[in-house]
């Protein structure tokens, strides 16, 4: 080999500044203010919004990532790691949705589109309704981002160990693409744990990364060694061992780990014994410890209030930010005011398969000023112990409360038939119609303004401030 070649073929180390951060980190906390453009592309508080399907990508494992860009035309700004809160229509158009919590999936350094991805659960009601029937110009209702599980605005030393267990590969997959849109040092090792050989999301992707980056390294296990085939990678569940073999410095390292609460149980365990301090241990857990429902319940508080104290705010820097763009990029321009986003300028959105709605007649809508009868709680059942009275309608019980008790756990404990997952205020599953009465509710993004607009409200997050009575 001549000495050109041999030069041509050295591999040289990149040489990069130091730590990471993210774009809008420097200009949103300058002392004399961020410039439109970084106000338009930065961390805006949770909100509600349109967004409009406009590819559908299947992926291993029984996954399907969902690329979305907003109605309005506006970019979605979020950090790595963050959800959104999404309503399907899987009862159909004139039904209430149903609502349901997934990760971004992509980058937020590329935020004219955004993606979730979602894995088909046989016996969940909406994965696989959305598997067969979300596709492009599918128009759906999405409130967020919300969440606390994301990567730092800034990092100085930026060196990350990200442990994911099957689906808990999506909000992953967002921080590591992050890491490897931006500059600086960075080291990062992934230790993802999946079902069988074929079954890992995003591997080639993950692959390509730790090929072309020199910052990561991706390492596999499959949690179950009777699986047939071919494989090279790691086996057996997780262990302190397997952590030691992928990070020996793991305790040097910011820890973020998404996956099945039983893998996160372990791996809270396990981290602990090889010397990570819990402070440096992040989860995904869907119903969060007490710190990260109560950073949850603040974003989304203010995002209830978006609309007045940071509207003009808003409405200010994404005028600021359109007026600067090219010719070119004028399809996408959205129109604001002092309430927020108005109908996009831009192309035309076409929802696949739209049926037109039948109109409805006018003796079939009912009278605006029809108030619905008080019904007669005095002939209900009357049990537990408590200062204010639940009175509950259709199972004719009334049910006494204290003030400090959250409202469904007194309903579930009376016989009340409510359903429930998460019961920390996040998938709205347990969402019912207050008919009378004042509650204090502090949900992390399950419900939106104009259903708490029209009487409903979450009874796992709620707690009563007077005689309650309730459509339950």
């Amino acid at each position: 080999m001549s000495e050109e070649v041999a030069t041509l073929s050295t591999t040289v180390e990149a040489q990069r500044i130091r730590g990471l951060e993210m774009p809008w980190n420097r200009v949103l906390s300058s002392s004399e203010g961020p410039a439109g453009a970084a106000r338009a592309l930065g961390p805006w508080r949770p909100q509600e919004f349109l967004a409009e399907c406009v590819e559908t990508i299947p992926e291993a494992g029984g996954l399907m990532t969902f690329v979305f860009r907003r109605a309005d035309g506006a970019p979605l700004a979020f950090r790595a790691g963050q959800y959104l809160n999404i309503a399907f229509p899987v009862n159909g158009p004139d039904e209430d949705p149903v609502d349901r919590s997934y990760s971004i999936s992509s980058a937020p350094t590329e935020p004219w589109t955004f993606s979730v991805t979602i894995k088909r659960d046989p016996k969940g009601l909406v994965s696989g309704w959305a598997h067969d029937n979300v596709r492009p110009g599918m128009v759906l209702d999405m409130l967020g981002p919300v969440g606390a599980f994301h990567l730092p605005d800034a990092d100085r030393r930026a060196r990350y160990l990200f442990l994911a267990a099957g689906a808990g590969i999506t909000p992953i997959m967002s921080m590591v693409r992050t890491i490897c849109s931006l500059p600086g040092q960075a080291d990062v090792v992934i230790l993802y744990h999946g079902a069988e050989p074929g079954g890992f999301a995003f591997s080639q992707e993950l692959e390509y990364l730790s090929q072309v980056d020199s910052r990561v390294k991706v390492f596999y296990s499959l949690g179950d060694r009777s699986k047939p085939g071919v494989w090279e990678g790691m086996i057996g569940r997780l262990t302190a061992e397997m952590i030691d073999q992928v990070a020996p410095d793991a305790n040097g390292r910011k820890v973020f780990a998404c996956g099945p609460e039983g893998y996160l149980n372990i791996a809270a365990e396990l981290l602990n014994k090889v010397g990570v301090d819990d402070t440096s241990i992040f989860m995904e857990f869907f119903s969060g410890d007490r710190q990260t429902i109560l950073e949850y319940a603040q974003e989304v508080e203010i995002a209830g209030e978006i609309a007045g104290e940071y509207a003009e705010e808003i409405a200010e820097s994404a005028e600021e930010y359109f007026e600067a763009q090219p010719e070119a990029l004028s399809m996408y321009e959205p129109a604001y005011d002092s309430e927020g986003t108005l109908e996009a300028s831009g192309m035309e959105l076409v929802a696949v398969d739209a049926e037109v709605p039948v109109p409805v007649s006018e003796a079939e809508t009912p009278a605006e000023d029809a108030a619905p009868s008080a019904p007669d709680t005095g002939s209900f059942k009357t049990v537990g112990e408590g200062e204010l009275t639940m009175s509950f309608t259709r199972t004719k019980v009334n049910v006494r409360i204290s003030p400090d008790e959250f409202i469904l756990n007194a309903a579930q404990r009376a016989g009340v038939r409510i359903g429930a997952n998460c019961q920390e205020g996040m998938c709205g599953s347990c969402k019912v119609v207050k008919l009378s009465g004042e509650i204090d509710m502090n949900h992390q993004g399950g419900i939106r303004a104009r259903e708490i607009e029209a009487g409903k409200f979450l009874p796992c997050c709620s707690t009563a401030n007077s005689d309650l009575v309730i459509d339950a």
